[in-house]
């Protein structure tokens, strides 16, 4: 992205301060974490901070004031370090690269905050983004104080900054759109190799098995080698039974024959995470059983697809899906019509969720789970089911814009249960992509992978073909 971007990112920023009444904007991006004695995690910037400067290196911060001023604070060029720890940008360095309007040395920030905060009608800052940011600035707001003898006004409140960052998230530029789908490229790639490799190995071993974690590597190379800096996420690969682990981490367990295995895997690219989930049997041959479940899922998500458009709203997807699921588990048995009803009752009281607990989606973009207000604030609360089988009065969720990006991730977990049909024990499916909200409806971003169940059975069917000489 050109530094424009960044810069008209902070004018807007700066016009919302001066809309809400004034004051600092005070962002720091994300600190080292240690790892051990001598190595730190692998180091990501905040998100936030990232998104209005497009800074990647640690130990800085952005103030902005509602007149438009930018400032950085970073640290020094230090050749020493550099050695150790890479090239800095430093202060100098900084106004032209980054097109702030002056940059100092981070060591001076508890010097500047206080002239900065000095007569603002309030002082902006993400809360919750760190435990011990709003203490330093209770501390330089102390300093502001001790002068007010001296005719120098403190700010009268501390704001959330997040409510308006999360408003300017939300909406993705055609830059932004752009780099989310190279991402959703790339994560499909994986799970289309991933894929592929189990069908190679089942088909030279038919009575072996794959490790979570060989499955694992082969989605990490794939992210690596066409430039994702690193997952979006923990990938979850689960095989067998521990697919109905909602939030399961690939480990060691053993993919075998006649299982399926649930890949929830994304990279990050350049700052924007993808988010893709598929669900394939090892050998490339799915069971009846299997079948069957596969393609009420499928055709949950075709239904939450289809609601997936511009003046919809968000949760409209996830009624979608709900219905096809939980007719679903009806005609197969999972649930006992005797017992709950019409499909209508199973909405009602929410039996459905015993096999799907989960939402049919979240907004995507810097994080995987992105910033947005899932509710319409400005409309009136009306009374609703609840999700849980009750009903509240709160307000309805929000309607869906061009620029938006969601996930649409209906599935079924089905645990050995009293009254449930063993064929379908320990079958856990979800198939989710990756939605960006158009004119027309919406673009999945993500379909670089098969997702039907016949043709997944088609690429995998291929992939065990001897080659050609």
């Amino acid at each position: 992205m050109s530094m424009n971007t960044f810069t008209e990112r902070r004018a807007r920023l700066a016009q919302s301060l001066r809309e809400a009444g004034g004051g600092l904007a005070v962002i720091r991006t994300a600190p080292e974490r240690p790892r051990n004695s001598d190595s730190d995690h692998p180091y990501r910037h905040d998100s936030s901070f990232h998104y209005l400067t497009g800074f990647d290196e640690p130990g800085a911060w952005l103030l902005l004031e509602a007149q438009g001023r930018s400032t950085l604070l970073c640290r020094e060029r230090n050749p020493e370090r550099e050695i150790w720890d890479g090239r800095r940008l430093g202060p100098e360095a900084a106004p032209i690269a980054l097109g702030v309007q002056e940059a100092f040395d981070v060591a001076v920030l508890d010097t500047l905050l206080p002239e900065r905060l000095a007569n603002q009608n309030a002082v902006w800052f993400p809360f919750g983004a760190e435990a011990n940011l709003q203490p330093q600035i209770e501390g330089w707001l102390g300093s502001v104080r001790a002068r007010e003898r001296m005719g120098v006004r403190s700010p009268a409140a501390m704001r959330d900054l997040n409510p308006l960052l999360a408003e300017m998230r939300l909406l993705k530029d055609a830059g932004e759109q752009a780099t989310m789908r190279r991402a959703a490229s790339i994560s499909a790639g994986a799970h289309a190799r991933a894929m592929r490799f189990c069908a190679q190995r089942f088909a030279t071993e038919p009575n072996g098995s794959v490790r979570e974690y060989e499955i694992e590597a082969e989605l990490l190379h794939e992210f690596r080698r066409h430039g994702a800096q690193a997952p979006a996420y923990t990938s979850i690969v689960a095989a067998g039974a521990n697919a109905c682990v909602l939030h399961y981490a690939a480990a060691d367990a053993e993919l075998k024959a006649g299982e399926l295995c649930l890949i929830d895997a994304g990279c990050e690219l350049d700052g924007y995470a993808s988010d893709i989930t598929r669900t394939f049997p090892a050998t490339g041959r799915f069971t009846p059983a299997q079948r069957e479940l596969y393609d009420i899922v499928q055709a949950a998500q075709e239904a939450a697809i289809a609601a997936t458009r511009p003046g919809a709203r968000q949760r409209d997807a996830h009624h979608a899906a709900v219905r096809v699921l939980s007719q679903g588990m009806l005609d197969t048995g999972l649930l006992d019509a005797k017992l709950v009803g019409t499909v209508d009752d199973v909405i009602a009281t929410a039996a459905y969720r015993s096999f799907y607990m989960h939402g049919t989606g979240h907004w995507l973009g810097r994080d995987v789970h992105d910033v947005g207000d899932y509710l319409s604030r400005g409309e009136a609360p009306v009374d609703q089911p609840d999700g849980q089988g009750g009903r509240r009065v709160f307000e309805p969720s929000r309607v869906l814009a061009p620029g938006m990006a969601v996930t649409i991730e209906p599935g079924i977990y089905v645990r050995p249960a009293p009254g449930v049909p063993e064929r379908y024990w320990n079958i856990g499916i979800r198939i989710e992509d990756d939605a960006l909200v158009t004119p027309q409806g919406c673009e999945l971003m993500s379909r670089g992978v098969p997702v039907s169940a016949s043709e997944i059975e088609a690429l995998m069917a291929e992939a065990q073909r001897p080659a050609v000489r």
